[in-house]
Parts: structure tokens; sequence; C-alpha cells
């Protein structure tokens, strides 16, 4: 049987408005889900025993042996559908850790997809996304993988119209931010809904309420908030979840990749990409 190969596309909140703390402790969210053309990537084929091993340039800061989103998302898939087969899963990570861009949530949504894939499960059953919802709160819209509004906790989704094809750059400046640190320190302050009116109005007229409390607990966000939002022809430059990663749209692939080397130049992580569907 051939091996099912699965890409884990980048996550990018466009707009993250936090509006109130839940009773069950999680936060009331309201937010933009769109996705990148590249990410992680998942390759998945039925073995003699599992096997599960990572490879790619974010390899190192990941431990194969422990606790994992890709491994529980393949338990939870066999438990669920009484699957008994064993899998070699690889795991090439292309995306720096704990960086706000989906990273463990897109990497478990692909597990999931290329198992139903492997073993003749509709890729939009129902049931998968049960699954998504207890593996964490960004994993079924990054199932879903395609742009949405995302209520509740961010699990409760409406797809939407988005912006296929426009250029997108993505930057780290190779720090990982904890997202329980990050809302932890939230104000409080509800700012409001999400605006009406295309994505990009919606996006452009929005903002990230984690964004100040990320800055905070690691201040070099500010100089990558600073170039890109000064880069021209970008049309919208934000942090992306919890950070540190953050995000620019572009009219053009020229004014992209100008933006790409000066941020290269720092030194930093960089992601000449699209937006997907």
């Amino acid at each position: 049987m051939s091996p099912i190969i699965e890409t884990a596309p980048a996550k990018i909140n466009l707009a993250l408005h936090v509006r109130h703390r839940r009773a069950d402790g999680y936060h009331e969210l309201e937010t933009l889900f769109a996705f990148a053309e590249d990410g992680d990537r998942i390759t998945v084929v039925v073995s003699d025993a599992p096997v599960f091993t990572i490879t790619g340039p974010f390899a190192a800061e990941l431990d194969a042996c422990g606790d994992n989103l890709v491994t529980r998302a393949a338990a939870a898939f066999g438990r669920h559908f009484g699957i008994a087969a064993h899998h070699t899963i690889t795991l090439h990570k292309a995306l720096p850790i704990a960086s706000g861009i989906g990273g463990g949530s897109a990497d478990a949504a692909a597990t999931l997809r290329a198992l139903a894939r492997l073993h003749g499960i509709a890729p939009d059953h129902p049931d998968l996304f049960g699954i998504a919802a207890g593996l964490g709160a960004d994993v079924p819209a990054c199932l879903l993988g395609r742009t949405a509004l995302g209520r509740g906790k961010g699990d409760a989704l409406k797809a939407i119209g988005g912006m296929p094809g426009r250029p997108l750059l993505l930057v780290n400046p190779g720090v990982g931010v904890s997202t329980a640190a990050v809302f932890a320190r939230w104000d409080g302050v509800d700012r409001g809904a999400i605006a009406e009116g295309d994505l990009l109005t919606r996006a452009v007229a929005g903002r990230n309420d984690l964004e100040a409390p990320a800055r905070a607990l690691a201040p070099a966000i500010d100089a990558v908030l600073a170039l890109l939002a000064a880069a021209p022809g970008a049309v919208l430059s934000r942090m992306s979840g919890s950070g540190a990663t953050c995000f620019a749209l572009f009219d053009d692939v020229a004014a992209r990749r100008e933006a790409a080397l000066a941020a290269a130049a720092q030194g930093w992580w960089v992601l000449e990409t699209r937006l997907g569907a």
C-alpha cells in the first residue's frame, strides 16, 4: 500500500478577539482562521508495528518518544473507528514550535485526514471533527483547513470566503511563547466583536487581543511587527495566535520578497507562501 501524504498547513489568525473568560476555564473567542499553502507534512503507511519519527529543520525540538498530538490523534482515530492496524507515521517538522501558527494542532489534523484516506473514511466525516475537538481547541479548524470564522473556544466554525493565492509572509524571531502564559496576561477587556464585510475588510478592522501580553513576554515580537508594518506593499500585518510568529499580507510577490529578505537579514525564520482556500 502506498504511503498517504498530507500537508499540515500553517494556521493564521487574521484577527483574534478575546471576549471573556468562561466558567470552564477557556476563553470565549472570535477569530478569523486562514491557512497558508505550506507547512509541516505527515506521511502514514500501514506497518507491522507502530512507529513515529520526526524529520525536518525543527525535529530536534520535539521528542518522538514523548507525548505528541500526532500520536494522540492516531490513537484516538484507531479507538473510535475500531481500526487495529499499526502505522508508521513520519512528521516532517518545517514550522517552528510554540509559534502561534497551528503547529501541533495542524499536525494532528493532518494525521486524522491521512488515516481517514488510508482507511476509506470520508474526509468530512463528522466523527473526525469530534475526535479533533477532543485533541485541542484549534484542531477542528485545522481539520477543516479553510478560511472560517471561529467562535466559542475557536471550534464553533463557519466557513467563509477566503483570499486564495494572496501573497503571505510569516516571520518568527526565534522565540517560543507559552499559550497559557499569554492568555493569563490578557487584561480581561472585551473590545468588541469582529466586523462584518469581506474577509480583508474584517481582518483589517480587527485586532489580536493576545498581542500585547505576548509582546510583554517576548519583546522580540516588537521588532518583527515594526518591520512588517513598514514593509512597502503590506496590506495587513499582525501577530498570529498567541505568538511569536507574525504575518503580513501583500498585493504582489515582489513586495513580499523584499520584506522576506529584510526579515531574513535579521536572522529570523521566514516563510514565503500564499493563502489557501
